[in-house]
């Protein structure tokens, strides 16, 4: 087959891959999802991460998501000390329009991007999307088919986060944070928060250098107290060491 204008060939359709498969890695649970996200794409950007939680005692788990926003919701999550328990791509919710609406495409189901599980046993719903998907009428009808058709026992609550929020500044610092949250240092931490709550200073680096320790942990330290909301800069700038900083908690 080739191109009537110029003659030359017509690169074939690339055949449709199946999703990729992530063998079994040491010490790490297995991907539990319904739904394996891990398509080839030119502009979904498919993230795979291994997490610990409460639930698993610990234990890092394999999670896929479809995209960075998806992820980053669940980092913000994770930095909560509420949080329970962690599921991504979850069973598939069959759901229809109401009569009349949108008849020309058939919906064959919604895996819920995420279900966060607080300590108490309370569980939130999460549908992430961008803005301009949300603001279409039709994505505002399907959530809501999709809302009425979910059971009860699904969740407690179902909510909508617009993935806009979470810019690439934004996620950045959730990887970051979320990392250094991961290696807490009890005695560390506790003597730069005391230090925030007595010193003077604008900036991250006036707070690090009123502490009587090595600057890489005093910085970690601060890294810490802002992943747990003790300390607050802008969270949409690259937070280093000349970010301004501030006691909130």
């Amino acid at each position: 087959m080739s191109n009537d204008e110029y003659g030359d060939p017509i690169p074939p359709e690339p055949k449709k891959l199946p999703a990729l498969v992530i063998p079994p890695i040491d010490g790490v649970l297995p991907f539990i999802g319904s739904h394996n996200p891990l398509t080839r794409s030119n502009v979904a950007r498919r993230v795979s991460m291994t997490i610990p939680t409460p639930a698993t005692n610990g234990i890092p788990r394999l999670f896929h998501f479809d995209g960075e926003r998806e992820m980053a919701v669940a980092l913000e999550a994770l930095l909560s000390p509420d949080l329970y328990n962690l599921e991504v791509q979850l069973p598939k919710i069959r759901y229809d329009f109401p009569k009349g609406k949108h008849r020309e495409k058939k919906w064959p189901g919604h895996h819920f991007d995420l279900r966060l599980t607080f300590v108490g046993g309370y569980r939130r719903g999460v549908y992430v999307k961008n803005g301009t998907i949300l603001r279409r009428r039709k994505t505002q009808d399907e959530i809501a088919a999709i809302f009425e058709a979910t059971p009860s026992t699904f969740a407690d609550d179902l909510i909508v986060v617009n993935g806009d929020d979470y810019t690439q500044a934004y996620r950045d610092n959730l990887r970051r944070l979320w990392l250094k949250h991961q290696r807490p240092d009890q005695e560390v931490d506790a003597y730069v928060e005391s230090i925030s709550r007595e010193g003077n200073y604008w900036y991250i680096s006036d707070l690090t250098k009123l502490c009587d320790i090595p600057h890489p942990d005093a910085f970690g330290a601060v890294l810490r107290l802002v992943a747990r909301r003790t300390l607050g800069v802008d969270w949409y700038s690259v937070i280093n060491v000349h970010s301004r900083v501030w006691l909130q908690a």
